[in-house]
């Protein structure tokens, strides 16, 4: 066995751990955890974030019925380091079904949105947004109260958003040209 092989046992090892600690760990109500390149984020959920994230849904569910596959803080495995990401709306294709673990997988996922919060905003902005590149989520979409703007990712290719499109709070996110086929509107999103 050569050092190589010792450091990638012990990364899988300590992956296995932290899975197992995360999984067990007590998160109080009103709070959200995930995994963030290794890192376990606790943030708490605001009234301005949940009013966010069940406008999104509910637009999903008016598209695609109550019955569609769209989940609120649920854990999902994406493509890099130790990432179990609990997107605040994930919206997965009909017929997705758990990996051996337990869990949704990435490969399944369709939308992605997260509302941003002060304490994890550079998670939304920066390793998230590069990990669901990396899976293919063909659209992702950032709601930020604190500017009063929609960020739509679209277009994944290696890596990377290809396409980005800055929409004002008010004005109607077109995603008419992706497979959601869905206008979002918002103007009753809220602001801090």
């Amino acid at each position: 066995m050569t050092v190589l092989d010792d450091r990638i046992e012990m990364a899988d090892i300590n992956e296995q751990a932290l899975d197992k600690l995360f999984d067990e760990m007590h998160v109080p109500e009103g709070y959200k955890a995930e995994i963030v390149e290794g890192t376990i984020y606790m943030s708490p959920q605001r009234d301005v974030h949940w009013e966010t994230i069940r406008a999104i849904i509910w637009a999903l569910e008016d598209r695609f019925g109550r019955r569609a596959k769209v989940f609120s803080d649920v854990r999902i495995d994406f493509p890099g380091h130790e990432n179990g990401f609990a997107p605040d709306v994930a919206k997965l294709r009909d017929g997705s079904e758990k990996n051996g673990e337990g869990h949704w997988r990435h490969k399944d996922v369709e939308f992605i949105a997260e509302v941003i919060s002060k304490g994890t905003a550079m998670n939304d902005y920066g390793p998230k947004k590069t990990a669901y590149a990396l899976a293919e989520v063909p659209v992702y979409l950032i709601a930020d109260p604190y500017k009063g703007k929609c960020y739509l990712h679209t277009q994944p290719k290696d890596g990377e958003y290809t396409s980005e499109l800055a929409i004002a709070y008010g004005s109607d996110v077109d995603m008419t040209n992706t497979l959601l086929d869905l206008t979002l509107k918002t103007e009753e999103f809220p602001r801090d």
